[in-house]
C-alpha cells in the first residue's frame, strides 16, 4: 500500500484498514494475547455473552436467581421485563441459528411484540434453560462451522454478540434498579 495514502487517511480509517487486514488474514491479536482466528474471536464472543464472565455480566448470571414474579416485573412505562428481555433473545438467537443452519424458517409477520410474554414459575425456569441451550447451541454450530460459513457470517455473528450484551446490560440495570443484584456477581 502506497504509504501516503495512509498518511492521508483519517486514524479512524487507518485502525479500520488495520483491524480489516487482521480479520482478512483469519488472525487477530487481542490486547497482546496469543493470536486468535476470526473464528475462535466469534466464539469467545459469543461464550462471554453467554456463560463465561469476562469483561461484563454474561446472560446466564444476568439471569439466575430471578423468580417468575421478579422476571415478569415491569415499570408500567412500556418498557420490558426482564422475562420479556429473555424470551426476546430466545426468539432472535434461535432464529438466526436456524437460518445459520440453513434450515427454512418458520413464518414471522415483523411484529417484535410477539417476542414478548408474561411466565409462571415452571415457564420461567423452563425459559432460562432455552436461553442457555439456544446459546449454547451457538457456540457450537459456530465451532462446528467451516471458515468459509464463519467468514461469510462474521458481522452477523458479531452483531448477535452485542445484541445479546446489549440485552443482558438492560437485565443487569433492571435487577440494580429494584435490588434485585449482587453485586459480587459484578457490575458495583
Amino acid at each position: 500500500m502506497n504509504k501516503s495514502i495512509v498518511f492521508r487517511m483519517k486514524p479512524k480509517k487507518v485502525f479500520l484498514l488495520v483491524i480489516g487486514f487482521c480479520l482478512a488474514s483469519g488472525m487477530v491479536k487481542v490486547f497482546g494475547q496469543e493470536t486468535m482466528s476470526l473464528k475462535q474471536v466469534l466464539i469467545e464472543q459469543l461464550k462471554t455473552t453467554h456463560g463465561d464472565k469476562d469483561w461484563f455480566v454474561p446472560a446466564n448470571l444476568a439471569v439466575a436467581g430471578l423468580t417468575a414474579e421478579q422476571a415478569n416485573w415491569d415499570d408500567g412505562q412500556g418498557n420490558h421485563s426482564i422475562g420479556q428481555l429473555a424470551t426476546h433473545l430466545i426468539f432472535w438467537n434461535e432464529r438466526m441459528l436456524q437460518q445459520f443452519q440453513g434450515k427454512k424458517l418458520p413464518a414471522f409477520e415483523g411484529d417484535n411484540q410477539e417476542t414478548f410474554t408474561r411466565f409462571n414459575q415452571a415457564e420461567w425456569e423452563a425459559t432460562i434453560q432455552k436461553l442457555d441451550e439456544v446459546l449454547t447451541a451457538w457456540e457450537k454450530a459456530v465451532q462446528n462451522a467451516d471458515d468459509s460459513q464463519v467468514n461469510q457470517w462474521a458481522s452477523t455473528i458479531a452483531h448477535i454478540g452485542t445484541h445479546n450484551a446489549y440485552h443482558v446490560g438492560q437485565i443487569i440495570y433492571i435487577r440494580k434498579d429494584r435490588g434485585w443484584w449482587d453485586a459480587e456477581n459484578g457490575v458495583k
